[in-house]
C-alpha cells in the first residue's frame, strides 16, 4: 500500500492545484478505509472483565471448601465457566501475589517475596510491562478500580491506566467490636456499617456496573478488585444475619497435625499481626471469626453479582472474557495457623475461573495452574502478540479440554529460598534450611499426614524436585522498607 501511495503522489507533481486536490482526497479516503479497517480487526477481539478479591479461599460454592458458603453469584459464573480447582498463587501475601499476576513475572524473578516493594520500585520489572500497560500498547482501552495492585498504578505506571475508577475505603467503627486489646486493629470483625450502600467495595461494584454500560470505540480491559474479605472483616448486618454462629462448621485441626512437620515451621509461618490458633481458642473467637470470615465472602459475592448483572445487562455480554481470582487463600485454624503466609494447601489455593465466548462449560479442570498463567491466557484468547517475558503458561488448552494433561506444577514461594510444588495430586515443600514436608492430596487433603523422608514416596519427592527454583532472585526491598526494618 505504501508503494502504490508513492507512486500516486508522484504522479501528482506538474497537476493543477484542483488535480492535486483531488488526489489527496482520493489518498485520505483510501487511508481511511484501512484506518476503519485496522480499528473493525481490534474491535473483533473480545473485552476483557478481571475481578479480583483479596484473601479469598476455596470457601466458595464452586471449590467446596466449606459446606455453609453462600455464594451464589460465584457459582452461577462458574457453571458458565472453565473452573480451574487446583490453581494457586505465586505468592501468599497480597502485594507480591498481585505483582507476579500483573507482570507474569515468578517472585523467584523479580524478588518480592513479602510485603514490601511497589511494582514499578522493582528493578527486575523495570522494563515488564503490567497486563493493562500490554493490553493498553496493542489497542485496548484499560480501566481499572479498587485493590488490584495492592499499591495502586502509581508512579511510571500511572499512564498504564486510560481510566481509574478510584479506590476507595470502607468506614470503621471508631471503637473496637469483637478482638480481644490486645489484638492488632487489623483483627476487628462486626455487623457495620448499617448499609451496603457505605461499604466501599459495593461502590466500586456500582460504578463498575455504570461503566460497562457505556459504548466503547475500542475493546476494552476492566479490572476490578474487591477488598472483603481481607481484614478487618466488618460488612452491614443482613450478611452475619446469613449465618448461624453455634451451628457453623470449623475446619479439621488437631495438635497431633503438628507432630510430623520440621521444627522451623512455626518460625517461618509465625506473623506478629495475625492472632495465633492458641489465642483465637483461648479468647472464644473461633466461631465468631469463622462466621465473620463467611459472611464478608457473602458480601463480595454479592458485590460480584452486581458486576456481573451490568455486563449481562450491556451490550458486551456476548464479546468479553471474564477472569475472576484471587490473590491467595486464607488459612482459620488449618494448621493451628490464622492468615495466610504459609505453603500449605489453605494459604496457596486459589478460586480461577474463565469465562466468555467460544468457552465451553463443564467438568472442573484438575490440572495445576497458578496466577502467573493468567496473563499468558489473556494473551492467547485475545490474540495479542506473545509476550517474551511472560514465565506462566497458556491455559487455553485446559480452557478447551480440563482433561488436557500439564507437566508443570504450580511453583509457590513464601519468604525467601522457600518453596511449595503442587502438581495434580502431589505438594512438596521445601525450606531453606532444606526441611521438607510431602503430602499425597489422594489420600490426605487435608494434609495431615508428612511423608517427607519415607523411601517409598522418595521417587515421587525427587519428581517434584526437578521444579523448585534453582537461582532465586535475592529478596529485594526498597529503601523506606529497609530504613523501617533496620529501625525497628
Amino acid at each position: 500500500m505504501k508503494e502504490s501511495m508513492l507512486v500516486t503522489i508522484r504522479h501528482m507533481v506538474g497537476m493543477g492545484v484542483v488535480g492535486c486536490l483531488l488526489a489527496v482526497a482520493s489518498l485520505s479516503g483510501v487511508a481511511q478505509v484501512q484506518a476503519q479497517d485496522v480499528v473493525a480487526e481490534k474491535n473483533d477481539r473480545p473485552n476483557v472483565l478481571m475481578i479480583c478479591i483479596d484473601d479469598l479461599n476455596d470457601w466458595v460454592g464452586f471449590l467446596g471448601g466449606h459446606p455453609q458458603a453462600i455464594t451464589p453469584h460465584l457459582d452461577a459464573l462458574a457453571r458458565r465457566s472453565r473452573v480451574f480447582a487446583n490453581a494457586h498463587c505465586a505468592v501468599p501475601v497480597c502485594s507480591s501475589s498481585r505483582v507476579s499476576v500483573m507482570s507474569g513475572v515468578a517472585a523467584t524473578t523479580h524478588g518480592s517475596y513479602e510485603i514490601g516493594p511497589r511494582y514499578d520500585q522493582l528493578p527486575a520489572l523495570a522494563d515488564v510491562p503490567t497486563m493493562h500497560r500490554y493490553f493498553k500498547d496493542h489497542g485496548y482501552y484499560t480501566l481499572s478500580g479498587g485493590k488490584v495492585l495492592h499499591h495502586g498504578f502509581s508512579g511510571r505506571l500511572a499512564d498504564d491506566l486510560d481510566r481509574s475508577l478510584g479506590r476507595k475505603r470502607s468506614p470503621r467503627p471508631k471503637q473496637r467490636m469483637s478482638r480481644p486489646a490486645d489484638w492488632s486493629g487489623a483483627w476487628d470483625w462486626g455487623a457495620y456499617p448499617a448499609k451496603d450502600a457505605e461499604m466501599a467495595d459495593v461502590q466500586l461494584a456500582s460504578k463498575a456496573a455504570e461503566v460497562l454500560q457505556e459504548d466503547f470505540q475500542q475493546p476494552f480491559f476492566l479490572s476490578v478488585g474487591f477488598f472483603r474479605p481481607h481484614v478487618p472483616l466488618f460488612v452491614p448486618p443482613r450478611w452475619f444475619a446469613m449465618y448461624d454462629e453455634e451451628t457453623l462448621t470449623l475446619p479439621k485441626n488437631t495438635k497431633e497435625d503438628l507432630k510430623d512437620l520440621p521444627p522451623n515451621f512455626l518460625r517461618i509461618n509465625d506473623y506478629a499481626v495475625a492472632p495465633t490458633h492458641a489465642q483465637v481458642v483461648q479468647h472464644g473467637k473461633q466461631r465468631s471469626l469463622t462466621r465473620a470470615y463467611l459472611a464478608s465472602i457473602s458480601f463480595v459475592d454479592h458485590c460480584v453479582g452486581m458486576v456481573l448483572k451490568g455486563l449481562q445487562s450491556s451490550k458486551h455480554a456476548d464479546n468479553t472474557l471474564v477472569v475472576l481470582w484471587s490473590d491467595h487463600g486464607f488459612h482459620l485454624g488449618e494448621k493451628q495457623h490464622w492468615a495466610k503466609r504459609t505453603l500449605w494447601e489453605e494459604s496457596t489455593r486459589v478460586p480461577l475461573l474463565v469465562s466468555g465466548p467460544g468457552i465451553q462449560p463443564g467438568e472442573l479442570c484438575q490440572q495445576p495452574a497458578s496466577l502467573i498463567d493468567v496473563f499468558p491466557t489473556l494473551v492467547e484468547l485475545c490474540d495479542l502478540p506473545k509476550n517474551p517475558q511472560l514465565e506462566g503458561r497458556s491455559l487455553v488448552p485446559q480452557i478447551k479440554d480440563p482433561r488436557t494433561s500439564r507437566d508443570q506444577p504450580a511453583i509457590t514461594s513464601s519468604y525467601f529460598g522457600n518453596h511449595a510444588i503442587r502438581s495434580r495430586h502431589w505438594r512438596l515443600l521445601v525450606y531453606e534450611d532444606g526441611a521438607e514436608e510431602l503430602y499425597d492430596h489422594r489420600n490426605d487433603p487435608d494434609e495431615f499426614h508428612n511423608l517427607a523422608g519415607q523411601p517409598s514416596h522418595q521417587a515421587v519427592r525427587d519428581e517434584l524436585a526437578r521444579w523448585l527454583p534453582q537461582e532465586p532472585a535475592s529478596e529485594f526491598k526498597a529503601k523506606s522498607e529497609r530504613l523501617r526494618v533496620r529501625n525497628r
